[in-house]
C-alpha cells in the first residue's frame, strides 16, 4: 500500500507540516519494505507564489501554490496517474486558497483514489462556506479522521455527516523519553528555577497574557519561578503585524514588574529539543482564551512527555486531561491559575502524580501506534471495497435533486411583489422591486402550480401579476424599477425587461389556472404588441419571441402574432449570418450575458413555425455554446467579468445563475425539438451547477434558506441571495422535474441492471 499525502511540509514552519511529517514517519515505521517509503510521496501546500520557496524533502513530488487554482488540478492528475492506493489529506481551512480554503474542492473532486481526510479543525459555528466545504470533503472521502470525540459530535449533529464515515484517532506524540541528563539544566533560564512553560506559534488567541497576569501572585509565593514562552510568532501574523503581540506581552510584564521572571525563546525547535524543554518544565500551561479548540498538538505533546499540564477548559483539553491527567482553570482567570500553580508547586507529590498519569496515558499516543491506526483504517476500507457491476443510472438522478421549496421566494415577496435584492438571505427592502424579477416570478409560480396545484403558488400568483399590471404604462410599454414606497423609478424599462414581461404574459395565457387570469393576461399582452416593432436588442427580441411562441401554442390561428413572430425571428437570423465564421457560430462578436436565451428563442420559434432553417441556426449556436461551456464535463458559463470577445480568452468569473437557467431551458427545449436524450443529460449537468458541479465545486443553492447565492466569484460565493438568482434556480429545478416526467421517453431499457458482487 502506497500513500500520497496532501499537506504543508517542513521546513515551512507550520503545525500541520510537523503533524504530517510525524504521520509519514509513523506509517513508515510500520513497514519493513523500504520500497513503500520510496513510492509514497507528498504534495506540498505553499504559502508563496514561488514553488521553490522551501527546500522540501525529496519525496515531495509537486508543490501547490495556495492561490493558483491550476496547481490543484495538476496535483489531482499526478495522484491519479501514480500507483498509490490511498490519499491522506491534512485539512485546515487556512492552508488552502480561496474563501475558507475552497480551492481544495476541485482537487478532491477529481481524485480517483480513496481519500482519507484528517480534520484539524471542526467548528461548532461554521460559516456557510466552511460548512459546505466540510460536507463536500465528507462526501468525497472514504473516511474523515478526527482527533477528539467532540469533533465526532459536531460532524454528526451540525454538519449532518454519518457517524460510520468518521474515524477517531488521537493526535500522536513523539516516541521519545526524557533525557537522563537534560542539557537545559545548564541554561540560565532553567538553572535554579522552577519553570512554567508554554510552547507553540504565538498569536493573540493563545491567551498568554493570562499567565503573565498570574505571575505576581505565583512569584510572591515562589520567587524562583520563571515563565518560558517557547516559539516563534505565527508567520501569517508576522507578515501583517510583525512582533506586535510579543512586544505587548513584554510591556505587560514590565508594567507588572515581573519581567525578570519572563523569558522568550524565539525559535522553532525540533522534537528532541522540545522533549528537553517539556521534561525540564515543572508545569506546562495552555491558557487559550475560549473553548473552540477541537485539537491542540501542543497539548498532546505535553501529555505525551508526561508534563504536569494546567489548562483552560477548551474542548480538547477537557477530553485529554480527563481522569486527573491535568488541571483546569476558567478562561482569562489569572487568580484561579495562580492558585492552581501555587498548589502544585507546594505539593511535589501531587505534581509528580499528575505527571505520571499523563505519561502513562501518553504511551498509547506515541506516533508508531498512531501510524498503525491509520494503516488499519485504510486497510479496512480497501479490503471491504468490492468490485461491482454498476447499474445504469437514470439520466436525471432524483437523489441529487433537493426537495423543491418556495420558502425563500416567499420570504422575498410582500404584497407589492418580489423584492429585487437580498443581504445574505434577508430581503433588502432599500433596493425595491423590478419588473425583470416579477416577470420571472410569475413564470416560476405558474410552473409550480402546473406541477402540484400548490395553494401557496396560487396565492402568490396574483401578487406578481398585479405588479406587472401596475408597471404597465398607458401606451402598453412597461416600466422596470419601483421603490419600496411604490414610487416609479423610471419611465420606460429596458428592452430585456420588456421581453421578459411579454414572456411571462404569454406563458400565463398558455397555462393560466383559470379563465379570469388568462383573460387578464391576454389584455396586458395585447396592449404591449405595438411596441414589438421597436425592439432592436437581440436579447429583448429573444425574450419576446418566447412569449409570443407560448401564446401561439394555444392560439395557433392568430395570424397577427404569427407575423410578429416571423418578423422578430428575422433579426436573429441576420445577426447570426453576419457574424458567423468557420470557428465562430454566434450572433455577435462577443458572448455577454443570458447567452443561451438566443438559441432558446429560435428553438421556440421553429417549433411554432416549423421553419427548419431557424432550427438549424438554433442548433448551430447551441452546439457552439455547448462546446464553450461544457467542455470539462460540468457547466462553466461565460463569466461576466469582461465577457468573451472573439479571438480572446473566455473569462471564467463571475458566473451568474441567470446563465445557468437559460442553459437548462435551452437543453430542455432542444430535447423537445429533437427527442435526443443527450439534451436531457446536458440539461441535468447544467442544473447541477447550482448544486456544486461547477469550477469551484461549491453549491450555490442554500439548503437552509432554500435560496440561491447570487454568483460564483473567483475565490468565493456571492452570499447574497436575491430574486434573480433564486428564481433562476427555481425555474431550473422545475424544468428538470419536467424532464423527469418524460423519462419514459428517453430512459434506457436496461437501466435496472442489478449490481453483481
Amino acid at each position: 500500500m502506497k500513500i500520497a499525502y496532501i499537506s504543508t511540509y517542513l521546513p515551512r514552519e507550520c503545525g500541520i507540516a510537523t503533524f504530517n511529517d510525524n504521520l509519514e514517519k509513523a506509517v513508515n515505521t510500520n513497514y519493513s519494505d523500504h520500497s513503500f517509503r520510496e513510492h509514497s510521496f507528498g504534495i506540498a501546500m505553499n504559502d508563496s507564489e514561488e514553488q521553490l520557496a522551501y527546500d522540501y524533502p525529496d519525496h515531495v513530488k509537486f508543490v501547490i501554490r495556495q492561490n493558483q487554482q491550476k496547481d490543484y488540478i495538476q496535483a489531482a492528475t499526478l495522484i491519479n496517474t501514480s500507483d498509490t492506493r490511498a490519499v491522506i489529506l491534512e485539512h485546515e481551512f487556512g492552508i488552502y486558497g480561496g474563501e475558507s480554503g475552497i480551492y481544495i474542492l476541485p482537487l478532491i473532486h477529481r481524485l480517483e483514489k480513496p481519500l482519507f481526510s484528517v480534520l484539524h479543525t471542526v467548528l461548532r459555528e461554521p460559516s456557510y462556506t466552511q460548512k459546505l466545504i466540510i460536507q463536500e470533503i465528507a462526501e468525497r472521502s472514504a473516511r474523515l479522521i478526527v482527533m477528539s470525540r467532540r469533533g465526532i459530535e459536531f460532524l454528526t449533529t451540525i454538519y449532518g455527516i454519518a457517524s460510520e464515515k468518521i474515524q477517531y484517532i488521537e493526535h500522536g506524540v513523539p516516541d521519545l523519553e526524557a533525557p537522563v541528563v537534560n542539557p537545559l539544566k545548564k541554561v540560565s533560564s532553567f538553572r535554579n528555577h522552577r519553570v512554567l512553560l508554554t510552547f507553540g506559534l504565538l498569536s493573540r488567541n493563545k491567551g498568554l497574557e493570562t499567565v503573565i497576569r498570574a505571575l505576581p501572585r505565583i512569584v510572591e509565593q515562589h520567587p524562583d519561578v520563571i515563565y518560558v514562552i517557547l516559539g516563534k510568532t505565527h508567520p501569517g501574523i508576522v507578515r501583517t503585524s510583525g512582533e506586535e503581540y510579543r512586544d505587548h506581552l513584554k510591556r505587560l510584564a514590565v508594567r507588572l514588574q515581573i519581567d525578570q521572571h519572563l523569558t522568550f525563546i524565539n525559535k522553532f525547535v525540533s522534537e528532541a529539543e522540545l522533549m528537553d524543554y517539556l521534561s525540564a518544565a515543572h508545569v506546562y500551561i495552555t491558557p487559550y482564551l475560549n473553548e473552540a479548540q477541537i485539537t491542540s498538538g501542543a497539548l498532546s505533546y505535553a501529555v505525551g512527555a508526561g508534563a504536569a499540564v494546567v489548562s483552560t477548559p477548551y474542548w480538547h483539553a477537557m477530553e485529554l486531561l480527563d481522569h486527573e491527567r491535568g488541571r483546569l482553570f476558567n478562561f482569562k482567570d489569572e487568580e484561579a491559575l495562580a492558585e492552581t500553580v501555587n498548589e502544585l508547586l507546594d505539593q511535589p507529590e501531587a505534581l509528580d502524580a499528575l505527571k505520571q498519569r499523563a505519561y502513562q496515558y501518553g504511551l498509547h499516543l506515541r506516533w508508531p501506534r498512531i501510524g498503525a491506526d491509520y494503516i488499519q483504517t485504510i486497510h479496512e476500507f480497501l479490503e471491504k471495497k468490492t468490485i461491482v457491476k454498476k447499474a445504469i443510472r437514470p439520466i436525471v438522478d432524483t437523489d441529487r435533486i433537493p426537495e423543491f421549496s418556495l420558502t425563500h421566494a416567499s420570504r422575498l415577496t410582500d404584497d407589492t411583489g418580489i423584492v429585487q435584492h437580498a443581504k445574505y438571505g434577508i430581503p433588502n427592502l432599500k433596493e425595491g422591486y423590478c419588473m425583470d424579477d416579477n416577470a420571472r416570478a410569475l413564470i416560476m409560480i405558474l410552473m409550480t402550480y402546473q406541477r402540484n396545484k400548490s395553494k401557496e403558488a396560487l396565492d402568490l400568483l396574483p401578487i406578481y401579476l398585479s405588479f406587472i399590471h401596475y408597471m404597465q404604462r398607458d401606451d402598453g410599454n412597461f416600466r422596470n424599477f419601483l421603490s419600496f414606497r411604490r414610487e416609479y423609478l423610471d419611465e420606460v424599462g429596458s428592452e430585456d425587461s420588456f421581453g421578459r414581461t411579454v414572456w411571462s404574459l404569454g406563458y400565463l395565457v398558455n397555462c393560466a389556472p383559470n379563465s379570469s387570469y388568462r383573460e387578464f393576461a391576454v389584455e396586458l399582452f395585447f396592449r404591449s404588441v405595438p411596441h414589438f416593432k421597436a425592439l432592436h436588442h437581440l436579447r429583448g427580441i429573444a425574450n419576446t419571441i418566447i412569449g409570443i411562441s407560448y401564446y401561439l401554442k394555444v392560439h395557433p390561428d392568430d395570424d397577427l402574432l404569427l407575423r410578429e413572430l416571423t418578423d422578430l425571428t428575422t433579426p436573429l437570423l441576420k445577426a447570426y449570418k453576419q457574424h458567423r465564421s468557420s470557428d465562430w457560430h454566434w450572433f455577435e462578436d462577443k458572448l455577454t450575458y443570458d447567452n443561451a436565451i438566443l438559441p432558446l428563442a429560435l428553438l421556440h420559434s421553429s417549433e411554432v413555425t416549423g421553419d427548419e432553417k431557424v432550427k438549424q441556426v438554433a442548433m448551430g449556436s447551441l452546439e457552439f455554446l455547448d462546446n464553450l461551456t461544457l467542455q470539462h464535463g460540468f457547466l462553466s458559463p461565460v463569466g461576466s467579468y469582461g465577457w468573451y470577445h472573439r479571438g480572446q480568452d473566455m473569462p471564467v468569473f463571475d458566473q451568474q445563475a441567470i446563465e445557468t437557467m437559460a442553459m437548462v431551458l435551452m437543453y430542455f427545449q432542444a430535447y423537445q425539438s429533437t427527442n435526443r436524450p443527450e439534451f436531457i443529460e446536458k440539461m441535468f449537468v447544467s442544473f447541477q451547477w447550482f448544486l456544486g458541479e461547477n469550477i469551484l465545486r461549491v453549491p450555490l443553492y442554500d439548503h437552509e434558506t432554500k435560496g440561491c447565492c447570487d454568483g460564483l466569484q473567483e475565490t468565493a460565493l456571492n452570499r447574497n441571495q436575491g430574486a434573480e438568482s433564486t428564481l433562476a434556480y427555481l425555474i431550473s429545478h422545475l424544468t428538470v422535474l419536467k424532464g423527469l416526467e418524460l423519462e419514459y421517453e428517453y430512459s434506457p431499457v436496461d437501466q435496472k441492471v442489478e449490481p453483481v458482487l
